[in-house]
């Protein structure tokens, strides 16, 4: 059965992608994690799937509070690769 009078409100969301940066704490474990082209949104958790949720939880707020002061977002390219190198001197 329709209902008539009920509207759908279509809620969209847009999806930035960045790349966040994990270093493992050696002496008491967790990660701290932080995302560079965001500069302060910084999170930790005490395993690397804790620090994943708990970045994207605080990069989520980091850019409603652009949107609010209507900042213009930057999204980072897409094809950025990280990885540890090794260098001898």
């Amino acid at each position: 059965m329709r209902k008539r009078g009920l509207k759908h409100n279509k809620i969209s969301k847009k999806v930035y992608n960045y790349t966040a940066v994990f270093e493992l704490d050696q002496k008491v474990g967790g990660y701290t994690v932080a995302i560079p082209n965001l500069p302060g949104c910084i999170s930790e958790g005490d395993t690397f799937e804790e620090a994943l949720k708990n970045i994207k939880d605080a990069a989520s707020l980091y850019l409603e509070v652009m949107k609010e002061h209507k900042t213009k977002i930057f999204q980072e390219n897409l094809g950025v690769i990280i990885t540890p190198i090794q260098v001898m001197v």
